[in-house]
């Protein structure tokens, strides 16, 4: 039998990313039921044995029934020891299964977010993966052990009224009182619990900003701004937090309340019962235990309702964020073999939020293996047109095309490995120098490592420190100079041999002789590809055959290299 009709009916009615790995824990599930189903009825037998022990053994001073009856008491106690260490362990393996799953495809979410759809900052990101054991919780373990106990309430109830007969009245009269507390408080919960969470991502968005720019912060003098924003979100979160926590608790000690006054009433009232000889002793302490058992599951149902709302709400956020749109197309995506041949038609592409368009009806062609450079003051859209080409981010009008396709029509990983890239920020990954220039990729070993560190200046450095290559690097690279990190980011864009080469402010923080030394071990190593170069320094121009001057989103002039440097010197480009 196939779990695909299951599968798809669970894609209509609520969130697939949860269902999907739960339904496919069900078989774990199962086994979960079946032994809460026992560790219930074996709660029964405690209450059985008690009675017994009152009404038959003592009166009858039967020694020898007694012991039959603990010899049976003593291996039903093993076996519910058993089963309820199996229903913690199946637990627990099925969500540790559904935290993999989810994790894993919340993760592969986040890496294939288009960058125009993000939302939030890193902090606000990073919190929501941690809303995850929220979810967990409640969907997986929590909740199920505790809905499986509810219906055996109806069970002791009924063994209370067969035992005790009007004493089941008083266990019933509780139940919705401890329901009604819990519906009652959840409106005013579910404001809290939006409250409290994003006032916890706040924090958290602060706390991630602080640390990831920790060296910043120190030698801008930011510390003191970060401390008063710290202390600010701190005081908003506990603030919402303590009243989440106290509303909550109003449900749980209703249950709690309601528990004792079943419990002692049932022994008031059974009082005045066994004086009229309507029920026997050992009935009467059986359903005084029973009573407390009754109410039990009802005082899990009670925090899972205050739990509701923090559920309801981490819910709505991850399910938000999945359903935000992944780059790639959505149809099976195009991973041809690239040739390098660049066509932006009337681009136009604006950021999120920002009132101006960063691009403003560009149009070029860059044929195969042609070495372009881009021109033009801080914000005229060099950076912009980059991540156009790498398929960062989707024009909002026009196309951009790689030999004939629509980038949309790439798959993002296939064209990124065809295209290599050196951003203007030059970040590295926590890990080994050879992880930062290899990532795993299958094709480039420690020769085509040791190569492309050769021509990017990366040898120079790496072949003086004791653990070379596998020297470990902290967040973004912390630790190295500006110039290594960029010559380590070089060798990375070039590892592999991609037909597409985009490099952006390359050399930034290098020194006059290392750029030198750079050019000219790249002047042969960019032959034969396509070389898009974005840059204020005048000599890595000698890369290019051909320069573009953007202004304002627009180009203001295209030409053939020198032309255009001799045009720019005489102050005459339009």
């Amino acid at each position: 039998m196939t779990d695909q009709p299951l599968l798809v009916a669970a894609k209509e009615r609520f969130a697939p990313w949860l269902i999907e790995p739960m339904l496919r824990n069900r078989q774990t599930y199962i086994k979960v039921a079946m032994a809460a189903a026992m560790i219930n009825l074996f709660a029964l037998v405690s209450s059985l044995f008690t009675m017994t022990v009152y009404d038959r053994v003592v009166p009858n001073d039967a020694s020898s029934s007694l012991v039959g009856l603990s010899i049976g008491l003593g291996i039903i106690i093993i076996f519910d020891f058993i089963l309820r260490l199996l229903r913690v362990y199946f637990v627990d393996i099925a969500g540790a299964n559904i935290d993999y799953e989810v994790g894993d495809r919340l993760f592969a979410k986040i890496v294939a977010l288009r960058l125009d759809q993000r939302r939030g900052s890193t902090g606000t990101l990073t919190g929501l993966m941690r809303e995850l054991e929220t979810l967990r919780d409640f969907f997986a373990s929590a909740t199920l052990t505790a809905f499986i106990d509810v219906p055996f309430i109806l069970v002791t109830l009924g063994v209370i009224a067969m035992l005790g007969g009007v004493l089941v009245l008083l266990p019933l009269a509780m139940i919705p009182l401890v329901i009604l507390a819990g519906l009652l408080t959840n409106p005013a919960l579910d404001r809290l619990s939006a409250r409290s969470l994003g006032d916890g991502l706040v924090k958290q968005s602060v706390l991630v900003e602080t640390i990831g720019n920790l060296e910043t912060v120190k030698a801008s003098g930011a510390g003191p701004m970060l401390n008063e924003r710290w202390r600010e979100a701190l005081n908003r979160h506990s603030h919402s937090s303590l009243g989440q926590r106290l509303l909550s608790s109003i449900a749980v000690t209703v249950a709690s309340s309601a528990n004792t006054i079943a419990y002692c009433g049932t022994i008031i009232v059974g009082v005045g019962l066994l004086r009229n000889h309507m029920i026997t002793t050992g009935a009467l302490l059986a359903c005084s235990v029973l009573c407390g058992r009754s109410i039990a599951p009802l005082a899990q149902i009670a925090t899972l309702l205050s739990r509701l709302s923090a559920t309801r709400v981490a819910y709505r956020q991850i399910n938000a964020l999945m359903q935000t749109p992944s780059e790639g197309p959505a149809g099976d995506a195009l991973k041809p073999v690239v040739q390098g041949r660049i066509e932006l038609r009337n681009i136009a592409f604006r950021y999120p939020g920002a009132s101006e368009k960063a691009l403003d009806q560009l149009s070029l062609t860059i044929a195969p293996g042609e070495h372009v450079g881009f021109l033009g003051r801080v914000g005229s859209g060099k950076s912009t047109l980059a991540r156009m080409v790498l398929g960062l981010y989707e024009p909002t009008e026009g196309a951009v095309l790689i030999d004939g396709i629509d980038v949309r029509q790439f798959d993002p990983a296939h064209l990124r490995h065809q295209v290599g890239a050196s951003m203007q920020d030059h970040a590295l990954l926590a890990g080994s120098v050879r992880e930062n220039i290899c990532l795993q990729r299958a094709h480039v070993d420690v020769d085509e490592m040791l190569r492309v560190a050769e021509i990017s200046g990366t040898h120079r450095f790496m072949g003086q420190i004791t653990n070379g290559y596998d020297l470990r690097l902290a967040d973004r690279g912390d630790g190295l100079s500006g110039g290594q990190r960029q010559s380590i980011s070089i060798a990375r864009a070039l590892a592999g041999r991609p037909p597409v080469l985009v490099f952006d402010e390359p050399s930034s923080a290098m020194d006059a002789q290392t750029e030198a030394d750079l050019i000219g071990r790249l002047q042969e190593e960019i032959q034969g590809r396509t070389f898009l170069l974005i840059t204020h320094r005048t000599p890595l121009l000698r890369l290019v055959d051909r320069i573009i001057l953007l202004e304002q989103g627009r180009i203001a002039a295209d030409g053939p290299r020198d032309a255009m440097l001799q045009r720019l010197t005489r102050g005459k480009v339009a």
